[in-house]
């Protein structure tokens, strides 16, 4: 097809088009989710309720909001008046050293809402929230764009106000915020103000507090859970972005006031639970934690650090307390595994004879540790075929069976006599 062709196909189908929406009709607009018509609004002033302005910069202009919580309010089980007597060295064990000493008003808390929970370069972030620690309180700003014609706008605002920030504190923010953020300041030929700042993103330590306790780790769940925080008539997450295209759609901006509120209170949260987290992590074996979850969750993170000692006794405090029957198992068989490496053999024999003993997950591989531990050690090799046996009537394997047919033809094999 040519050049001319080409053109007089684009016209046919413009003609198409003109002819489909001749009589006045509009494209329809897309269901609202459930439960849209439920939302909490207010009323139409909701930037100025909201503390909201106009701001111009170099850059074009853009709409913010701020809000205080002051040192006598709570936020659950927290005081705002304790996030500023946090101690500078706080974050150090949780950021695994990259936050040695540095001082809470120095913290920004950083959210944001998207157009899309995917991302991608197709995404934007139209409204950021930084949260900052105060001698007054808790200060929040938001950076929100009118339509995407201020986005640079709200960047170079964004800019400016990080310079007070020496580390930055996000809840999956390593993962979807900084690298969403860091496209849109490419993509509007800025420079991303994140690379001189310290990066802590509580969902790993959260996660290895709570994973073993809770179903999901999500941010709205711990402040249910760990702050005794039951949020009412809040937005859910996945229909903020319909409700940002609805305020395109209608300018609307009464529509926007749930996303404020949203981002507001995740921002709070997140800083709230920045008070309780590295906690733990600072001195683990210390650590105020009464669920056995947590203190096992913990144990292994001291693990991986390879504090055997510390993740040992962990470990134990957290067999003492009241504990699932899956949990029990893995952590008696993360014990003996631990009491092996650290040369402390009959402690391990000790654990895998009683996890040999009963049906579990880990019985199969307790009775081959015990097959290993007759054979190679005692060299007591029909107590080693006989935890074989054992082990194969449970599971087969190849492995397994070599070692059957090893220590039969052992068991089989006449002894010499010693000459006297």
């Amino acid at each position: 097809m040519d050049f001319q062709e080409q053109l007089a196909e684009l016209r046919r189908r413009i003609a198409r088009i003109d002819r489909k929406y001749a009589d006045g009709a509009k494209l329809a607009a897309p269901e609202p989710p459930a439960g849209y018509a439920e939302l909490p609004h207010v009323g139409p002033d909701a930037f100025e309720l909201l503390g909201g302005r106009e701001v111009e910069n170099p850059a074009g202009k853009h709409y913010e909001m701020e809000r205080t919580w002051e040192r006598s309010r709570r936020h659950g089980n927290i005081d705002i008046s304790d996030l500023s007597d946090l101690p500078g060295d706080l974050l150090d064990a949780i950021s695994d050293g990259a936050v040695t000493q540095s001082s809470p008003l120095r913290w920004g808390f950083l959210d944001t809402e998207t157009t899309g929970l995917a991302g991608g370069t197709g995404t934007c972030a139209f409204l950021v929230g930084v949260g900052a620690i105060s001698a007054g309180g808790f200060h929040l700003k938001q950076f929100f764009m009118r339509d995407y014609d201020e986005e640079a706008s709200l960047l170079h605002a964004l800019t400016e106000h990080l310079a007070q920030f020496d580390v930055l504190v996000t809840y999956n923010g390593k993962s979807y915020d900084q690298p969403l953020l860091e496209t849109r300041y490419r993509l509007a030929r800025s420079r991303p103000p994140f690379e001189r700042m310290t990066h802590v993103d509580l969902l790993f330590g959260a996660r290895r507090l709570w994973k073993l306790r809770f179903q999901n780790c999500r941010l709205v769940e711990l402040e249910r859970q760990i702050l005794g925080v039951e949020r009412q008539g809040d937005l859910p997450g996945e229909m903020i972005p319909y409700v940002y295209f609805e305020y395109l759609r209608t300018h609307e901006a009464f529509k926007l006031a749930p996303i404020f509120h949203h981002n507001a209170l995740d921002i709070l949260t997140l800083a709230c639970l920045t008070a309780i987290v590295p906690w733990s992590f600072r001195s683990p074996v210390d650590a105020p934690l009464h669920h056995a979850a947590e203190l096992i969750g913990l144990g292994r993170w001291l693990r991986r650090l390879e504090r055997f000692d510390d993740a040992l006794a962990l470990f134990r405090r957290g067999l003492e307390k009241n504990i699932s029957d899956e949990l029990l198992f893995r952590t008696l068989w993360d014990v003996a595994q631990l009491e092996r490496k650290l040369g402390r053999g009959d402690a391990a024999i000790a654990i895998y004879t009683d996890l040999a003993a009963s049906r579990n997950p880990f019985r199969v591989q307790a009775l081959e540790e015990l097959a290993k531990h007759y054979e190679h050690r005692e060299k007591n090799y029909a107590m080693a075929l006989e935890m074989t046996q054992a082990a194969l009537a449970v599971c087969a394997s190849p492995a397994l069976q070599h070692r059957l047919e090893r220590l039969e033809r052992r068991v089989s094999a006449p002894r010499s006599r010693r000459l006297l």
